[in-house]
């Protein structure tokens, strides 16, 4: 039976897909679907940064995670030591797991079923990712207290990759983005902001918009991610209430005794967000190397020689580039990507 309810939520999502709706209106319209066929107390569905696996924006079901739970449900997605993280799943061959499928002293040692779930009074966890074309796009993770079925996990298994194409899709998208001076903020070991840029304020707003505290969490997953990474920086795209997108670059300070990290926020620039736009628009990698020369204002011969292949080669690849990004020159592709 579920097979045909896959078939079905296949097709309403692919009709999601050519509704031109940014990533969160997209998640939104998908959560109501697969929650008919697979229902939990609290569903939380992410974009993720294609390059990365890091989340890039939240989506919430009818109820929402309390607030006091999401600095650490960030923490235990990044510091490296917790079971089916959404990195972890992404890297999997079978992209969805239950928390129930480990053994029970792995189960008890879970961050989020010891700190967050159980307190709740929730039991189970289900978590999937979007992966299509061997990327992953997107992921969602769903808790209540009763087990998921087999079933259940099949057909999320089944509509996960018509998820991550339509989330590629609608990460095409870009809203205006208000300008705003990058800031700096420093946190301490303990986790709290030691200092901050006046700037801070202005983001702050910003990106509380999307919901209460997200400013706080976002900084705080950056820089656990930043402390547990072996070069000591993280770096993560991530949507802003309006479809545009913000960049947050944790680095420890080496010189420092107490553990601080340093946390930059800015606007994402074209650059930033070329790899996430050339794979949203299905680009194959040879595809992308001719697009990057492009963009730096190489001619056809110079491709040629720098990617050893013909000057017809850099010529097909370049009309099917124009295709898939729909313009007619490179003057049009330049400033659609890099607009």
């Amino acid at each position: 039976m579920w097979e045909g309810r896959a078939q079905g939520a296949r097709r309403e999502i692919a009709a999601l897909a050519t509704a031109g709706l940014g990533v969160a209106e997209l998640h939104a319209a998908a959560i109501d679907l697969v929650e008919a066929v697979v229902p939990a107390e609290l569903t939380c569905w992410a974009s993720l940064d294609p390059d990365t696996a890091v989340i890039s924006s939240m989506t919430s079901g009818r109820a929402r995670i309390p607030g006091e739970y999401e600095p650490l449900l960030a923490t235990y997605e990044y510091d490296g030591a917790q079971p089916h993280t959404f990195a972890e799943l992404a890297r999997r061959p079978v992209p969805a797991a239950r928390l129930s499928d480990l053994p029970r002293r792995d189960v008890e040692r879970s961050g989020r079923f010891a700190e967050v779930w159980r307190p709740l009074g929730l039991g189970h966890e289900l978590r999937v990712v979007f992966r299509v074309d061997g990327t992953s796009w997107g992921a969602a993770g769903l808790v209540r207290r009763g087990e998921f079925t087999d079933r259940e996990v099949g057909f999320l298994t089944s509509i996960a990759p018509a998820l991550a194409a339509a989330t590629r899709v609608a990460a095409r998208t870009r809203g205006p983005g208000e300008r705003a001076d990058p800031a700096i903020v420093v946190v301490a070991a303990d986790g709290t902001q030691r200092a901050a840029t006046a700037a801070a304020g202005a983001w702050r707003a910003e990106l509380d918009e999307i919901a209460p505290g997200r400013f706080a969490v976002l900084v705080r997953a950056v820089v656990v991610g930043a402390r547990a990474a072996a070069s000591g920086t993280f770096r993560a795209r991530v949507r802003d209430a309006h479809g545009g997108w913000i960049l947050l670059h944790a680095s420890r300070l080496v010189s420092d005794d107490d553990g601080e990290t340093a946390v930059t926020i800015e606007r994402a620039s074209g650059a930033e967000l070329l790899g996430v736009l050339l794979a949203a628009y299905g680009l194959t990698g040879r595809e992308r190397d001719v697009c990057r020369e492009v963009l730096a204002g190489r001619s056809t011969s110079d491709i040629a020689a720098r990617l050893a292949i013909s000057a017809h080669t850099v010529q097909d690849h370049l009309k099917s580039v124009f295709g898939k990004v729909s313009v007619r020159s490179r003057g049009e592709l330049t400033a659609k990507l890099l607009a």
